[in-house]
């Protein structure tokens, strides 16, 4: 089971790194629960999110406010109904065209070969920062 769990979310980052964002919503369970840990206040992107409609969401607000020169998932672990992905970002913010720079861990539950649950864990303060200035 993890082995098919980690070749989807490995489809996934491919998926993203063309710009299909629809492929990754596709993929997702209906009621899916996405959240990038940290306060929206601080960054728009961050926060929890419900639904397919909502995470359509959460990427088109990450177009708005990252352009990426680095995204790199480097590392993958399935442990049952789980996918750990570790990897490194870097790019800048648009709003005030001050950079970020950091290593992640993304956390995926795959039930039924849809994605059920999302978590993302970063260094939401250089987000942040860079998006206040």
């Amino acid at each position: 089971m993890s082995n098919s769990n980690v070749t989807l979310v490995q489809s996934l980052y491919a998926a993203f790194l063309k710009g299909e964002v629809d492929t990754i919503v596709a993929a997702l369970a209906p009621n899916v629960d996405w959240q990038t840990v940290g306060r929206s206040k601080d960054f728009p992107p961050f926060g929890p999110r419900k639904g397919r409609e909502a995470v359509q969401d959460f990427f088109r607000l990450v177009a708005e406010n990252e352009e990426f020169a680095e995204f790199t998932p480097r590392e993958f672990f399935g442990v049952d109904d789980r996918v750990f992905a570790l990897g490194n970002y870097a790019g800048k913010v648009k709003k005030s065209g001050r950079p970020f720079a950091s290593e992640w861990v993304h956390v995926f539950t795959v039930r039924d070969g849809k994605v059920t649950r999302f978590r993302e864990h970063t260094d939401t303060a250089q987000f942040a920062e860079a998006y206040a200035a």
